[in-house]
């Protein structure tokens, strides 16, 4: 590509030269229009001394060095273009032709009748038909113009000659040389003289491009990978008085890694830091012995699967490959810290869910349905549509352990849930659908928890231990959502889940959530979301008699603010009735301000 660009700039002065050969007829006929048109031009190049031409009669083709001679030669004036600054703008004229043409990017023609903005009766219509029909070499624009009313630099005429130059090669390069005539190329050879410190100038311009590029290239990530990153900023506080919490600056770092290696598939290797633990919300008067509720948990709290983040220490959050079987069907593996709503249809919460990002709601609850948050890790999921109305997702993850080959442990032995999903679109602003999710719980291990042997995600102590000591459990859990769009301005969206929860050792408990929200897109100004959410996180229904059964809701407001295309900030309150579903604890009241950067 670049000798191609090289020889055309040192032979690009014989697009002039030829326009003026092949149209000597045309131009001899109108030669007074030419000798009062010629004049100004040069006056405004201030490169070229003024030589006055005079009127021609009309003159055969062979007659054409008169009219050369009223172009100074590079002897003539070898001054005028030594003494072009070093600063000149000259280059800087260049870049802005060459900008105008990434929006009118020149395209070959083969007739000039296309070209609307040049008439029959002007001398360069008659000039461009000559040409066209000899060589075939002039570009006009896409839009059917030749906007040869312009003015042309030096330097622009010097970088504008490649199609012509182009043409002339291939015709010498095919054996046809015979095509050119002889006074075509010595008129090449002129303008090449004539235009030498141009095109010095405009050689060193794609030498210095070229070694730009060699270093771009060799120092260059990834020609199959980019890098899409999200940093969280949060100043945070919980105000229950009787719980020791404080204010705090918390953050998370998400850096994915996207590899493509057929265009159409996607490799995940996501990295994750972060500081952001949950507030203390021990309880004593819950019935349950310093339990621990998730109650409020925000997004930027979770962390990876297998555990939270700590410390800002970097881990490995997130490794999966998308790819395509056919036209309808979607593939997902997870190695690492796959989630169910990675790979289903939708989670049927357009504004709100984030998948745990920075940009949706404040809290996991208030994001997506808790029955999403069952199990997590390493698996596999599909999906595939049945028209453009219905589509069936089906998932298998396998916990955090599925890499662990001892008892209990591993893909199929240990911790496992498997989701199947009916996804329904009868229009474009109404989405529905039906999820059911078997698990297995090892002992100690939470049911909300995205994979993590300790995390709990969503609800309180006694919805997550099944209301049991902890052991063994199978859960089927069964779920409706959807979400309908009002107007650009309004969408609604709603959840409702039961769990139920077969403890090996124990009767069978219920666990209930369910929520409604409401986002207003663009609120005050475009990319801005207002969101409210109101629900109840997961509970436990049937229970022992000695453990209380208050509702406990959860209230949500937050207004992402979006500064611009890449930071937001996002003020909000959660406020959590009756936490542990006992009216006997205070209220949890948490102040949020997140500020979210994505590059």
């Amino acid at each position: 590509m670049s000798k191609i660009l090289w020889k055309s700039l040192l032979v690009s002065p014989a697009l002039l030269g030829t326009v003026l050969a092949v149209s000597s007829g045309a131009i001899a006929a109108e030669a007074g229009v030419v000798a009062e048109a010629a004049q100004p031009q040069v006056t405004a190049a201030q490169d070229l001394a003024p030589v006055a031409v005079s009127a021609q009669p009309a003159a055969p083709e062979a007659e054409v060095s008169p009219v050369f001679a009223t172009v100074p030669s590079q002897a003539q004036a070898p001054t005028q273009i030594a003494q072009v600054p070093a600063n000149t703008s000259s280059l800087d004229q260049v870049n802005k032709y060459t900008n105008e043409g990434k929006q009118n990017s020149v395209a070959q023609v083969t007739s000039v009748s296309q070209l609307s903005d040049v008439q029959p009766t002007d001398w360069a219509f008659q000039a461009l038909q000559s040409l066209v029909e000899r060589y075939g070499c002039i570009a006009g624009y896409p839009d059917g113009t030749y906007r040869g009313n312009r003015a042309m630099t030096r330097y622009e005429f010097a970088a504008g000659l490649n199609s012509c130059m182009d043409r002339v090669n291939e015709l010498i390069a095919a054996g046809t040389a015979d095509l050119v005539t002889k006074e075509d190329l010595a008129t090449l050879q002129r303008l090449q003289e004539e235009f030498s410190a141009e095109l010095a100038t405009l050689r060193g311009r794609v030498d210095a491009l070229e070694a730009r590029t060699a270093e771009l290239e060799a120092n260059q990530f990834s020609t199959t990978t980019k890098l899409v990153g999200e940093a969280i900023f949060a100043v945070t506080d919980e105000f229950n008085q009787n719980l020791s919490n404080n204010p705090v600056l918390q953050n998370r770092v998400r850096l994915d890694l996207q590899s493509s290696f057929t265009g159409r598939d996607v490799l995940h290797t996501r990295l994750a830091a972060g500081n952001a633990t949950g507030f203390s919300t021990d309880f004593n008067n819950d019935g349950v012995p310093d339990a621990v509720t998730a109650e409020g948990t925000q997004q930027f709290n979770i962390g990876n699967t297998s555990s939270p983040l700590v410390n800002n220490d970097v881990v490995l959050d997130w490794l999966s490959y998308y790819f395509p079987l056919g036209d309808n069907i979607n593939v997902y593996l997870a190695g690492t810290g796959g989630i169910h709503s990675d790979y289903v249809y939708s989670t049927t919460n357009p504004y709100l869910e984030d998948y745990d990002g920075g940009n949706g709601a404040l809290s996991a609850f208030g994001q997506e349905s808790p029955i999403y948050r069952i199990g997590g890790g390493a698996g596999v999921g599909i999906n595939t549509k049945f028209g453009d109305a219905i589509a069936l997702s089906l998932g298998y993850l396998g916990g955090p352990d599925a890499a662990n080959p001892s008892e209990k442990n591993g893909l199929f032995d240990g911790n496992y849930a498997a989701l199947g999903q009916l996804t329904f679109s009868p229009g474009d602003n109404l989405e529905l659908g039906l999820t059911y999710v078997h698990g297995y719980h090892n002992t100690g291990t939470p049911i909300f928890n995205l994979g993590s042997a300790t995390q709990t995600i969503t609800g309180n102590a006694l919805a997550n231990g099944g209301g049991s000591d902890g052991g063994p459990r199978v859960t089927n859990s069964y779920g409706a959502q959807a979400s309908f769009k009002v107007s650009n301005a309004l969408a609604i969206n709603g959840f409702f889940g039961y769990t139920n929860v077969i403890n090996l050792q124990e009767n069978s408990r219920d666990v209930w959530y369910y929520g409604l929200g409401l986002a207003l897109p663009d609120f005050g100004k475009k990319g801005n979301l207002l969101g409210l959410v109101a629900g109840v996180e997961p509970y436990l229904g049937s229970k022992n008699n000695d453990v209380e059964d208050d509702t406990s809701l959860h209230l949500e407001g937050f207004y992402k603010y979006q500064l611009n295309d890449n930071i937001s900030v996002t003020p909000g309150v959660i406020w959590i009735t009756a936490p542990g579903q006992n009216e006997a604890n205070d209220d949890i009241l948490i102040g949020t301000v997140r500020t979210t950067f994505k590059f």
